[in-house]
């Protein structure tokens, strides 16, 4: 199967210069249709779908492959270099700030930016350094993914969208979680909440923008800043935004942001 079939890669927009956007954990494309269209004017956006989320082609996500984040990143290189892309703004959404990180150490002639949007190199906390997780509550998240897939939806979604008073975009975040194939997203969960890509972070040559939300209890201020002080060239904007998926509940603050840095 065509990789571009594979990840059902959509291309729109008039500009010559790409701009990739990929999803986070539980979500698919869909979670960037207020903020890509806005970029269609001066740049090729390009939207995919990490296998096994989305439309994408379930049968072809492979264990071993997907064990780490390495193999979601040589998807992205793949997309890049089957559709002859050069000079990619690739932009972010949490685990994929790290995907998009692997693909552009992997691949540096590929890319010429990276937005990080709400990145974390490492949600367990570790000597010196705080994710934001023990190891026991990240052991006690998978473990409760595993058991109930739909419970642990309804409950996490809410506190990581965050934005109480607007209940129906943890409606939309809960519904996609559960609509994720409960095997792939169990193990999609243990390989983003238990990856360490700290390392790789001062190897990332690609200019880079750290985009941090207020209240996000997925990645905390700490960990931004920590992204921003180990990527060489990289600039961080506070956001407004309050929660963990400002590109769902404040489009136009992402916009101007991407905007101001590209």
């Amino acid at each position: 199967m065509s990789v571009l079939s594979r990840n059902n890669v959509q291309i729109s927009g008039a500009g010559d210069q790409p701009m990739m956007f990929a999803h986070g954990f539980g979500c698919d494309q869909n979670m960037w249709r207020f903020v890509a269209p806005a970029f269609e004017a001066d740049y090729k956006v390009v939207l995919f779908d990490h296998v096994g989320a989305g439309r994408s082609d379930l049968s072809a996500y492979k264990a071993d492959k997907y064990a780490s984040l390495q193999g979601y990143a040589d998807d992205v290189v793949e997309i890049c270099r089957e559709l002859g892309l050069s000079r990619v703004i690739f932009v972010g959404h949490s685990v994929s700030a790290m995907i998009g990180a692997l693909a552009s150490v992997k691949a540096p002639e590929l890319f010429e930016s990276l937005v990080m949007v709400g990145p974390s190199p490492r949600y367990i906390d570790d000597a010196g350094y705080n994710g934001g997780f023990s190891a026991a509550q990240i052991d006690e998240l998978l473990h409760s993914l595993a058991d109930n897939h739909m419970g642990w939806s309804a409950s996490m979604a809410p506190a990581i969208m965050g934005n109480p008073d607007r209940p129906e975009l943890a409606e939309e975040l809960t519904d996609s979680f559960c609509r994720t194939d409960p095997d792939i997203a169990r193990e999609f969960a243990r390989v983003t909440f238990t990856s360490d890509n700290r390392a790789d972070l001062p190897r990332i040559r690609a200019r880079t923008l750290v985009l941090q939300c207020a209240n996000d209890i997925i990645a905390a201020e700490q960990v931004g800043e920590y992204v921003h002080a180990q990527v060489p060239d990289s600039k961080l904007v506070y956001l407004e935004a309050s929660g963990h998926c400002p590109n769902l509940s404040a489009p136009d603050e992402v916009i101007a942001a991407i905007r101001d840095f590209a």
